[in-house]
C-alpha cells in the first residue's frame, strides 16, 4: 500500500486543461492496476493531489438537470464565464477565483474501499480546517459538502464535493469557498438544491481576503493526518 501522495499546487488553470490533466493522471493510475492483475505484479500505484484556482466557470454531474444554470450562452459570455457537462457525481457547481479547488486522485486500494468513507474524510478535512478559523462547519444529511448552520433557516453551503470513481481510483474532488465571488453562484441553483444560501470563508470572518496559502496548507495537514499519508511536493507542471 502506498500512502505517499505526489502534491501539485496548479495556481490559475483553465477548468479543460485542468480536468485533461486529471483524466490523464486517472488513465495512467487505472492502467497500472490492470496491467498489476493481469501480469500478477505488485507495481506501486501513484496517488495525486492537486490544488487550483479555476477562471469563472459552471460544471454540471451526469445527474445533474441543466435546468439548474439560469443563464444562457451569451449571458455566460457576459460573465466571462464557460460551461462543461463533465462525468462526476453531483448536478451543477461553480469554480471561480477565490476558491480552492482541491482534486485527490487516490487508488484507494491504497488507503481504504469505501467511497462513503472517502467523502466524510474530504468533508471532515474541511470541517476541521474551518475550525481553525472559528467557523463551525458540519454535515447536511443526504447532501454531501460542508455546510454552515445546518437545520435552520440560515443553512449555507461553504464546500460543494462531487467526485468520480473507477477501480477505486478517485477523480474531481471539492471546491472550499475561501474568498470566493459570490454573485456568481446566483446564475444557478447551486447542486440542484433550491432556497439555501452559499458562503464564502471572508464572508464568514467578516474580512475582505483571507491568505488562501494558508488555508491550503491547513487543508494538507488535515489531509495527511486523516488518510495517514504523505505528501510530497512537486513543481508545478505544465497541464
Amino acid at each position: 500500500m502506498n500512502k505517499k501522495v505526489l502534491f501539485q499546487d496548479l495556481g490559475q488553470r483553465d477548468y479543460k486543461e485542468t480536468w485533461d490533466y486529471q483524466e490523464l493522471l486517472f488513465k495512467q493510475t487505472v492502467d497500472l492496476k490492470i496491467k498489476n492483475r493481469r501480469e500478477e505484479a505488485d507495481e506501486p500505484t501513484p496517488n495525486h493531489f492537486l490544488f487550483v484556482e479555476h477562471p469563472h466557470v459552471y460544471t454540471l454531474g451526469k445527474s445533474g438537470d441543466l435546468a439548474n444554470l439560469l443563464v444562457g450562452e451569451e449571458e455566460l459570455a457576459a460573465k466571462n464565464a464557460k460551461f462543461y457537462k463533465i462525468n462526476r457525481g453531483g448536478d451543477i457547481t461553480y469554480h471561480g477565483p477565490g476558491q480552492i479547488v482541491g482534486y485527490p486522485i487516490l487508488d484507494l486500494d491504497n488507503f481504504f474501499t469505501d467511497i462513503h468513507k472517502y467523502l466524510r474524510f474530504l468533508e471532515e478535512m474541511v470541517i476541521l480546517t474551518l475550525a481553525e478559523y472559528g467557523v463551525k462547519a458540519e454535515r447536511s444529511e443526504g447532501e454531501t459538502g460542508v455546510w454552515l448552520d445546518v437545520g435552520t433557516p440560515f443553512a449555507r453551503k461553504i464546500c460543494a464535493m462531487g467526485v468520480r470513481a473507477s477501480r477505486w481510483v478517485t477523480m474531481h474532488g471539492f471546491a472550499l469557498n475561501v474568498n470566493a465571488d459570490l454573485g456568481y453562484f446566483d446564475l444557478m441553483i447551486p447542486c440542484g438544491i433550491k432556497d439555501k444560501a452559499v458562503t464564502s470563508l471572508n464572508v464568514e470572518l467578516g474580512k475582505q481576503e483571507v491568505d488562501l496559502n494558508e488555508v491550503k496548507g491547513k487543508l494538507l495537514k488535515h489531509f495527511e493526518a486523516l488518510f495517514e499519508a504523505e505528501i510530497i511536493e512537486q513543481e508545478k507542471t505544465s497541464v
